[in-house]
């Protein structure tokens, strides 16, 4: 059954941080970092600007919440300042217990549909290169490696550095148009 995306309401943000942290796992079972962060409350993450667009799956268990079963979010920024309207996937997460099912892709093209509705030329991310559920995944979503992508993305290198996550692996910018249709 296809997940139901919609944007996020305000009951929805609570739950954002659980989701994220519980996605995280496959991340430190892979990697088993020393110490790892929690991921940013609503009010931190909503600080940064853009939107969220939330995913559910009818009739299964996910944070529920007012509006529905949340399993799943994209949280994306309205990037502005650059010469091609580009908005930027800050995060999409994903609860492991609905992982390989499609949300992703589905959080993916909804961000992708909602930036071209809002008049934008290009969607950007910044990812983990040799993860599977990371670069491959965007790759086959038409994302592609940006190898120079600007300052925007040079603070965002700055930060990932700063929270240790180059240790881990060699972190990229990937970026697709999204004039076009899927």
């Amino acid at each position: 059954m296809a997940p139901t995306i919609r944007p996020a309401t305000d009951a929805d943000m609570a739950h954002l941080q659980h989701i994220e942290d519980a996605a995280d796992t496959l991340f430190l079972a892979a990697f088993r970092p020393e110490t790892w962060h929690t991921a940013e409350d609503a009010r931190t993450r909503m600080a940064a600007g853009g939107w969220v667009l939330v995913a559910g799956e009818a009739g299964e268990a996910g944070v529920s919440t007012a509006a529905g079963a949340v399993v799943g979010f994209v949280h994306v920024l309205d990037h502005l300042g650059t010469r091609t309207r580009t908005a930027h996937i800050e995060a999409l997460a994903v609860h492991p217990a609905h992982g390989r099912r499609g949300v992703g892709r589905a959080l993916v093209c909804a961000a992708i549909a909602e930036a071209r509705r809002r008049g934008y030329r290009r969607i950007t991310l910044r990812t983990y290169a040799d993860v599977p559920w990371n670069a491959p995944f965007y790759a086959s979503c038409g994302f592609e490696e940006v190898t120079e992508p600007g300052a925007f993305y040079a603070a965002c290198e700055e930060r990932e550095r700063a929270a240790g996550l180059m240790r881990y692996g060699r972190r990229i910018t990937m970026a697709r148009d999204v004039e076009v249709e899927d």
